[in-house]
């Protein structure tokens, strides 16, 4: 086995044995439902007990490591000491405590001077670097440094053997006292952070209480405070305000949206209930009756069916059900026979249709004909007899340009600004009873941008109108 296979090997073993082991933790801590408070207290205390072990472990290495450079700094003066006598190598006995060594002659080997083995503080022969005895009762812990240096051009090597049992004992002595006081400490800066996430929390709780408070009935009232907040916590609250307010406005455009779909409903259901009375009531002997109650369930029927199935297009756009069945096709045969049937249902109106050109679309044929078609009806529904409406079907670079222009009775600036909300009726032409739902345009940008497009208005009141679609090219 190589030495990469034996990694992975290590590795896929640590990830089967580790992960589980993990992941049952993380399950058995969430099935507690700790709350965020707590946890980010244990966050805090595991923190504080880790860094303080790597404290204590820090504060023993620097406790020692001074003990050591004083034993240094007095073996420097020892060999300045020796350095500085004349004629034969004289070494006065060094009786201090923790300090030992040996002198020996660097060529020859010949031993000058050792107190190593007679150290009261030892009852061993020679250490070599770091030792630590904890057989021993008195748990010795010695440091060697070798030094070498000449006396009268004689070269002489100097062993020192430093005892810091006495160093380490004192330490571990302290110890205790060092932990006692960290604990008091950890213990003080987990209460005052416990307080201080309890105030930043706030904001929170406040917000949560708030949110359980809000209903359809106070959703236009209901929001939450941003005053007192900071930085994230008031990001927060901003884009939930947003929300509420994009929350609010497509709450208030359903509760219009079934208003408006209501009232529209109630008028063919009021007219085609009272013409049901009628025909209870004299529809068997009256034919004139008869035939003007059945015609007019007929036509309401459809305005209803007409009406119902704009409003399930509309719901099935909302619910995102709904689907477009593209595919490549040429668009100038189905405007040219959009404009033949124009021109034989529409009598009173003079249709032209000056430029149809080839031009390949990528969409789904039906809905850009139903698209379409609601332009086209729009511009012979709000013109007069006499009035001329213009169909064009152009190729320009590639995209799709279709013109649906009429000189009828145009539309005013605020009429061009809500022609595409659902319901909506221009004042002007409700006051002259054009039939509609108002749903027409709404359904027609829809299907457009469902293919890339685009709507281009142009009116003048009592002049006409202009609707411009641009379909554009596919790109692959």
């Amino acid at each position: 086995m190589s030495w990469d296979n034996f990694l992975e090997f290590i590795r896929r073993t640590l990830v089967k044995i580790i992960l589980p082991i993990r992941n049952k933790r993380l399950a058995f801590l969430n099935s507690l439902r700790l709350s965020i408070l707590f946890r980010i207290s244990m966050g805090y205390l595991k923190l504080l007990i880790t860094h303080g072990i790597l404290l204590i472990i820090g504060l023993f290495l620097i406790y020692m490591y001074t003990e050591k450079e004083g034993y240094s700094k007095m073996a420097d003066d020892i060999i300045a000491s020796i350095s500085e006598s004349e004629g034969s190598l004289y070494v006065n006995p060094y009786f201090m405590q923790g300090l030992s060594m040996k002198i020996e002659h660097t060529d020859t080997g010949e031993e000058v001077y050792n107190d190593i083995a007679y150290h009261p503080t030892s009852d061993k022969a020679f250490f070599h670097g770091i030792h630590f005895d904890r057989k021993s009762e008195n748990h010795i812990l010695v440091v060697n440094e070798e030094i070498e240096f000449s006396v009268d051009e004689e070269p002489y090597q100097v062993i020192f053997q430093y005892d810091l049992t006495g160093s380490y004992k004192s330490f571990l002595s302290m110890l205790w006292k060092l932990i006692i006081l960290y604990i008091v400490i950890v213990t003080l800066i987990i209460k005052k952070g416990r307080k201080s996430d309890e105030k930043l929390f706030e904001p929170l709780q406040i917000m949560s209480a708030t949110a359980s408070r809000m209903s359809a009935h106070n959703l236009h009232s209901a929001r939450l405070n941003v005053a007192g907040t900071q930085n994230e916590l008031k990001d927060l609250a901003n884009v939930i305000n947003e929300m509420l307010d994009r929350i609010e406005t497509s709450y208030e455009s359903q509760k219009q949206f079934v208003s408006d779909a209501s009232h529209e409903l109630r008028t063919p259901i009021a007219v085609i209930q009272g013409y049901a009375n009628m025909l209870d009531r004299w529809g068997s002997t009256n034919k004139e009756v008869l035939e003007e109650s059945i015609e007019a369930i007929q036509n309401e029927a459809r305005a209803m069916q007409d009406l119902v199935e704009k409003l399930l297009f509309l719901s099935r756009h909302d619910k995102k059900t709904l689907k477009l069945h593209k595919k490549r096709f040429n668009m100038r045969p189905m405007v040219e026979d959009m404009v033949k049937e124009t021109r034989l249902v529409t009598e009173n109106r003079i249709i032209n249709s000056p430029i149809l050109e080839d031009v390949e679309v990528y969409g789904d044929q039906q809905a850009l004909k139903q698209a379409i078609r609601i332009f086209i009806d729009n511009a012979i529904k709000y013109s007069n007899d006499g009035d001329e409406v213009t169909i064009l079907c152009q190729n320009h670079k590639g995209d799709c340009v279709i013109t649906v222009q009429d000189t009828g009775v145009g539309m005013t600036r605020n009429d061009v600004e809500h022609i595409f909300d659902r319901f909506y009726r221009s004042e002007h032409v409700r006051s002259q009873n054009i039939s509609g739902h108002g749903l027409g345009l709404s359904l027609a940008k829809l299907i457009i941008l469902a293919h890339t497009g685009k709507i281009k208005v142009r009116t003048q009141f009592t002049k006409g109108t202009s609707f411009i679609v641009t379909i554009p090219k596919r790109r692959f």
